[in-house]
């Protein structure tokens, strides 16, 4: 059986997961609300919650970020209209876009003096 190559994060990585974990164990707990309340709210199990909030890099991004919205927390400045407006600037942005990226053609380096 052929070993599993282990995924390794960046330092910021972790550490944002981390701050994002924490953000919502804080506002969850000063909303009185328990472990098990939030993660029936988010149709999850505790144990998944707890690695939620321990920032573990592996929890789903969506889960995250459902987790900020039934708690309250604003991830970006803008409301539902903003983010909206700026997904579809982005949208505009791409189209102009090539539909995909070409390798770099590495140009051979004569070294003959």
């Amino acid at each position: 059986m052929p070993a599993t190559k282990k995924q390794s994060y960046a330092r910021y990585t972790v550490a944002a997961v981390s701050v994002l974990g924490s953000m919502i164990q804080l506002e969850r707990k000063s909303r009185k609300m328990t472990a098990q309340e939030l993660a029936g709210r988010l149709g999850i199990t505790r144990g998944t919650l707890q690695r939620l909030e321990q920032g573990d890099p592996k929890v789903e991004l969506g889960l995250a970020f459902e987790a900020c919205t039934v708690l309250g927390i604003r991830l970006f400045d803008e409301d539902l209209a903003g983010i909206t407006f700026r997904n579809e600037d982005l949208q505009k942005r791409l189209t102009l876009l090539p539909k995909y990226a070409r390798p770099r053609k590495q140009t051979a380096v004569d070294n003959d003096f």
